[in-house]
């Protein structure tokens, strides 16, 4: 299957297909033969239809359960996560971050474990993915070598201004000793900043926190009153704020809505559509 995206001239990120499912990883992790497994899922391989065709992987009013399953277990077998172990979080647009232990684990349940109220979750535990949900907001991914550990998280605006970023970092170091020299950090699909209108209101968040010249790379002036907002760069910022080396951090080329006919956009579609899920797992 040809997908062919509409994106920048640059290729981080992989479009990557196993019986007629697609789903995108990142180059870098992939060459670097980290042991763990990741993923951020797509429209295409699924077998819901309508608003929210056809892998949906969202349980809501706009497709059935049955549907949502069979589609969990659709992508879940394509790319070989573990099914049974799944650990999720149901995102509040939060910097908190749950560090998952062996008792959070789930067994022979389809989100045996969703935790409330969280938009990151780290883990040194193999064979447990951690699932955050999305749909123009940015998944952010990590991967400490040194430690052999892990983290997803949840980079809406909210979120990016709360330093989401910061905090998955900082629980990768505290919980597990990681350095954070040696985290490598990957910025997955969502709204790009020609897409992305904002109000002066989250300007005015995000120049609470940043820099004049930070401000300078993360907005350009829109329409009256409003701003084009780079969540990808601002994402960046905060993990280069944590400690990760510039040369450790990998940014999509892939927006949302640019891309609603492969991927579930917000701002094209409202809350009647689906999600893609970003998915990391140990090995």
């Amino acid at each position: 299957m040809e997908i062919v995206w509409n994106k920048k001239n640059y290729e981080s990120t992989l479009t990557r297909e196993k019986n007629g499912v697609v789903w995108l990883e990142f180059k870098r992790f992939c060459e670097k033969g980290f042991p763990l497994l990741h993923a951020y899922s797509t429209r295409l391989g699924g077998v819901s239809s309508g608003v929210v065709g056809s892998m949906n992987l969202r349980n809501c009013e706009y497709d059935s359960r049955e549907n949502y399953e069979k589609n969990m277990h659709l992508f879940f077998d394509a790319v070989g996560f573990t099914f049974d172990n799944i650990v999720a979080s149901h995102q509040t647009h939060t910097n908190n971050v749950h560090v998952v232990r062996r008792g959070d684990v789930p067994t022979g349940t389809l989100f045996g474990r969703e935790f409330q109220d969280i938009d990151g979750l780290v883990t040194n535990l193999r064979h447990v993915p951690l699932v955050c949900s999305f749909a123009d907001c940015i998944p952010l991914y990590f991967y400490a070598g040194d430690v052999n550990a892990i983290g997803i998280s949840h980079g809406g605006w909210r979120g990016c201004v709360s330093d989401i970023a910061g905090e998955t970092v900082r629980a990768l170091v505290r919980e597990y000793g990681a350095d954070v020299k040696n985290i490598y950090a990957g910025i997955g699909p969502g709204i790009c900043q020609d897409c992305y209108e904002v109000s002066t209101d989250v300007y005015e968040k995000f120049a609470e926190e940043l820099g004049k010249e930070e401000l300078g790379r993360v907005f350009r002036d829109g329409r009256e009153g409003h701003f084009q907002l780079d969540l990808w760069e601002a994402n960046r910022i905060f993990m280069l704020r944590a400690g990760i080396p510039e040369g450790n951090i990998t940014v999509t080329d892939i927006c949302t809505r640019c891309n609603s006919d492969k991927l579930f956009s917000h701002r094209v579609k409202g809350f009647k559509r689906g999600n893609q899920i970003g998915v990391m797992e140990l090995i």
